[in-house]
């Protein structure tokens, strides 16, 4: 391990978020989550959570879409929406699902400094009606074609880039969080 190495770990770890996080819910292209991934760690997002219902746990990321991101994010498996639900509120405020609907918040509306789970639906049924049950509302990202919905890679890229922006505005990204020297050590050694 260089010192250049070591300085570059705890220069990324000094900015990881530790209280928002995104749900994929049955995406069943590993190419997708993997975009995805690399988004979530591109803006400092921790930990992930897979959420498969319907087929095996999506073990196999392209590491090429992904450029190994995944081996920097915390991702958590779940088979059953009530379990990762359950998960989801013991660290998290606030749920909120991307669904179209007349009481889904405008993606700029919403408040990204909160502690905060967002949840993405698969690539043809999006978010399914049990996940958004538990939700605590819905967004939407805003757009004026004749499509009504961006694909999920995008639509992820979208939101958390909006939530970047707000939390870097607020100052979020200056400090490091209590978790610091523990995953500095584990990722020392990866």
């Amino acid at each position: 391990m260089t010192s250049e190495r070591e300085s570059r770990i705890r220069k990324v770890l000094s900015k990881r978020q530790f209280d928002i996080t995104v749900v994929f819910e049955n995406v069943n292209d590993p190419h997708n989550i993997a975009a995805c991934l690399r988004s979530c760690d591109a803006v400092g997002i921790a930990e992930v959570f897979i959420l498969s219902t319907k087929e095996k746990n999506q073990s196999k990321l392209s590491k090429k879409s992904s450029a190994s991101a995944s081996k920097w994010l915390t991702i958590n498996h779940y088979s059953s929406t009530a379990e990762c639900f359950t998960a989801l509120r013991k660290s998290y405020s606030k749920i909120f699902a991307t669904k179209l609907g007349i009481s889904s918040i405008d993606l700029y509306h919403m408040n990204f400094t909160e502690s905060l789970a967002l949840v993405f639906g698969n690539e043809k049924d999006g978010v399914s009606e049990e996940a958004a049950a538990l939700c605590d509302g819905n967004f939407i990202i805003p757009q004026v074609g004749m499509i009504e919905s961006l694909n999920i890679s995008v639509a992820c890229a979208v939101t958390l880039y909006e939530a970047y922006r707000q939390r870097m505005t607020a100052g979020f990204y200056q400090k490091p969080n209590d978790k610091f020297e523990t995953i500095v050590s584990e990722w020392l050694k990866k």
